[in-house]
């Protein structure tokens, strides 16, 4: 009986770990163009030295915005969330892993025994009876249960969970760029109302002026009381502008404060002088895309997954056999506890196969197949709007880049006109409506010209994650989720 248990053991384990999963490759996609459209000139990767790969925000150059961009992976909750996400995962994995291996038991017991003599009253104690204890029994027992992995089923589950933690670790990766792009969004949004605020104070002063001239003109009788109206007017309205843009500006720092896990009702970002750096993004090539971004790592990492269930609903068409074994020992004396004598042991096996379900696993195998399916396209439309992303993007770098040198053409024309026609106001040789119409158009092309900043600045940060966020002298396969 022993010999026929062994080879039973001997045969589960040299079937152990077969799978039924089918060959997994990663699924083909849309086939990468030699080069982006949006930027035909856009240069290969050259990370600069003094940038730790991974820290794009520092190409910026802004001290503020980097201590910002350093507590985004600490304090934000949602990063937070899929961190912990991510470590379930793993705990799963290593959990699954440990189902490979036997379950090992062990317990222990003492048991004594004996004999009430009663007295001639009839009690037993308290009042002349006695207790003799007849016997002392000592049990040490061990056992043992194994499910082979025959048919892979426990491997299989084992690859879908760890591809499963290995998709939970990009989607962390996800997280923290999509934190750390929209802080830095916002982070230039803020800073370029900084600056607009500055310079609409700056024009309201120029406004309160105005305003002075035309009312020093009207008690000269050199003017009509309309000039004064249409001062006032230019001034209200620039003064409301004011206003407008301490709502946005709250509304940009109320939304920094959420992104760093901090209260906004106690957060404060102070002014500061604004560098409105423009960095040249590296590029990379088309195929590198589907190895940087960690979306793309998640999508495929799922197809992986969904590729292992197969295999797992397959398996439940064989049987499933468990091996069991116990050992034990029985003594009234711990000296002969372990002796031979004293030992029992057993060894078993046991199969247990469903018959009949009434096409319960096929469609459960079907189920799986279509699974598998709808992660494949899931990961193909990754891929495509990873392309859409980085061509958008690249547009958006080179129609900004290319609109600055107009803005600053018109802010410096309009600046030179306005002064000209505030010059012949004071002359009379012009009326105010000449000079309103020449302030509004030195105010938009001002404006204009801080806004073209800003959206080279964003254009740049959202470039930077359409690329996945870092860059590198070789192409690493999913660098997210290592």
């Amino acid at each position: 009986m022993m010999k026929r248990t062994s080879l039973a053991l001997a045969t589960a384990l040299s079937l152990s770990a077969c799978s039924m999963a089918p060959k997994y490759h990663v699924p083909t996609s849309a086939a990468p163009a030699a080069a982006f459209k949006g930027d035909a000139g856009w240069a290969p990767a050259m990370p600069a030295d003094d940038v730790a790969k991974g820290q794009w925000w520092k190409l910026f150059g802004d001290p503020v915005l980097d201590g910002l961009e350093e507590k985004v992976e600490v304090t934000n909750q949602n990063v937070a969330y899929y961190r912990a996400a991510y470590a379930q995962a793993e705990a799963v994995v290593r959990a699954n892993r440990a189902s490979l291996f036997p379950t090992i038991s062990a317990s222990a017991s003492d048991t004594r025994s004996g004999t009430f003599a009663a007295n001639s009253t009839g009690t037993t104690t308290g009042s002349g009876g006695s207790v003799t204890r007849t016997g002392t029994t000592i049990s040490v027992t061990g056992s043992a249960s194994w499910t082979p992995d025959i048919w892979g089923r426990l491997a299989d589950t084992m690859r879908q969970s760890k591809a499963q933690a290995q998709a939970s670790a990009a989607t962390l990766a996800n997280a923290t760029l999509s934190a750390r792009g929209t802080l830095a969004t916002n982070y230039f949004q803020l800073r370029g109302v900084d600056a607009q605020k500055a310079m609409l104070t700056e024009t309201v002063a120029a406004y309160r002026r105005s305003l002075e001239v035309t009312r020093n003109k009207l008690s000269a009788g050199t003017i009509s009381e309309a000039d004064v109206q249409s001062a006032q007017a230019t001034l209200s309205n620039a003064e409301a502008s004011l206003r407008d843009l301490e709502r946005q500006r709250a509304a940009y720092e109320n939304a920094i404060a959420v992104l760093v896990g901090e209260n906004p009702s106690t957060f404060r970002l102070a002014p500061a002088a604004w560098n409105p750096a423009i960095p040249a993004v590296p590029g990379v090539m088309p195929g590198d895309i589907l190895q940087r971004r960690p979306d793309i790592a998640n999508a495929e990492r799922s197809v992986a997954a969904a590729n292992s269930a197969i295999g797992i609903q397959r398996s439940a068409f064989f049987p499933s056999i468990t091996l069991s074994g116990s050992v034990g020992s029985n003594s009234t004396t711990m000296t002969n506890l372990l002796s031979a004598a004293t030992s029992l042991w057993s060894l078993g096996a046991s199969a247990a196969e469903t018959l009949i379900d009434f096409g319960a696993r096929s469609a459960k195998v079907a189920q799986a197949r279509a699974a598998y399916n709808a992660a494949v396209a899931t990961y193909r439309q990754s891929v495509l709007n990873a392309f859409q992303e980085v061509e958008t993007n690249l547009s958006a770098v080179s129609a900004y880049r290319a609109q600055a040198p107009y803005y600053a053409t018109a802010n410096a024309a309009a600046a030179r006109a306005e002064t000209i026609i505030r010059n012949q106001y004071q002359a009379g040789t012009v009326d105010f409506t000449s000079v309103s119409s020449a302030q509004s158009t030195a105010y938009s092309a001002r404006v204009n010209l801080i806004q073209n900043t800003v959206n080279q600045q964003t254009a740049a940060v959202a470039l930077i994650q359409a690329i996945g966020g870092e860059w590198r002298d070789g192409v690493e396969l999913h660098p997210a989720v290592k």
